[in-house]
């Protein structure tokens, strides 16, 4: 197979978009977080249907608005979330179905025009080339190990020739509860603070960036004003904080690696990317589960994963697409116009 350069350039950023991989991993000790994609499991598949390795470097994106030009060759992308997603060049303005890969040539630009649900997607770039810091090439903005994109830089690509692919059933993220184990700082609350955070409904607040989301519901109450700090100590993603307010805090990716706030709980793994790509205004419940249940939901997610990437299949040969299919999936609709795309 024959293999090209290909260059990218971002025309827009939109809200915030920036590149991610599986995460810079071995180093909290030295106080250096993980970073990566917020949903490993998204950014698998998006890697899986441009040929790329599983932790290969995406473009993770929020809410909308981001605007790649392709100014050299061709690059083939995948988009992993559900989104209104289109490409514009000679040939006019066509929409781009998610959850498959789609070949983008010299001078057609793409544009993620808005979410559909979530305030997040994952853009699959094959062969995309960046440059690794520490072992990643996760972007942490806080401490300047690379930046987000921004108007007018360039990304570089190899383009390899290959067939396309779809996934056919993509995945949907439910309205369950989100499982939790009780945190290491549990005793801190009185005895039915974790009945009372599962109890009722907590919504995302505006308060949310890849550190942590901060979410109002129930108050947590503490034992006393003395239990409302402690001497600081480790933290994970997932870890649920409670400072004085009353109101958690649930560490992402990009969380600081020690914190003062006593942990109530903490997010299951096979759960936190659900929770991290909830947008402000939405409501989630949680559950609470012990650390066997947890350790089999990661093994579930697992297998789950493993399977929907398994059920990815080539699109035909000679680049065009099985209309019919994705029309019988319900994954597409049609060409449309300039003028009939919903901002």
């Amino acid at each position: 197979m024959s293999e090209t350069v290909s260059e990218i350039e971002v025309r827009s950023a939109g809200a915030y978009a920036s590149i991610q991989d599986g995460g810079r991993r071995g180093l909290r000790r030295v106080g250096v977080p993980w970073s990566g994609v917020l949903d490993p499991a998204w950014m698998k598949i998006a890697n899986a249907l441009v040929g790329n390795q599983a932790t290969a470097p995406v473009i993770e994106h929020f809410d909308g608005g981001l605007v790649l030009k392709v100014t050299q060759g061709r690059v083939r992308m995948a988009f992993a979330g559900q989104a209104n997603v289109d490409v514009s060049g000679e040939q006019g303005v066509q929409r781009v179905v998610c959850w498959r890969s789609v070949c983008v040539n010299a001078g057609e630009t793409l544009r993620i025009r808005a979410l559909r649900a979530g305030r997040l997607v994952v853009v699959g770039v094959g062969g995309l080339q960046v440059a690794q810091t520490l072992g990643s090439a996760s972007t942490y903005a806080r401490a300047g190990i690379g930046k987000p994109l921004a108007v007018g830089d360039r990304l570089s690509a190899r383009f390899t020739e290959a067939s396309d692919f779809l996934l056919p059933e993509p995945p949907i993220d439910n309205d369950e509860a989100i499982r939790v184990v009780a945190g290491p700082q549990a005793g801190n609350f009185v005895d039915d603070a974790l009945a009372q955070l599962c109890a009722a409904p907590f919504a995302v607040t505006d308060q949310a960036d890849r550190m942590g989301i901060r979410l109002q519901g129930p108050l947590l109450r503490h034992r006393s004003d003395a239990h409302k700090d402690i001497i600081s100590d480790a933290t994970v993603p997932g870890s649920m904080q409670v400072p004085g307010s009353g109101q958690p805090i649930v560490l992402l990716a990009d969380a600081q690696t020690a914190g003062g706030y006593p942990k109530i709980a903490t997010v299951i793994s096979a759960d936190l990317g659900r929770l991290a790509k909830r947008r402000a205004g939405e409501t989630l419940r949680f559950q609470l589960v012990d650390v066997a249940a947890a350790e089999q939901a990661a093994r579930t997610h697992a297998q789950r994963l493993a399977q929907l990437i398994a059920s990815i299949r080539r699109l035909p040969g000679d680049g065009s697409v099985d209309v019919e299919a994705l029309y019988n999936s319900g994954l597409i609709s049609a060409p449309i116009g300039a003028f009939e795309i919903e901002e």
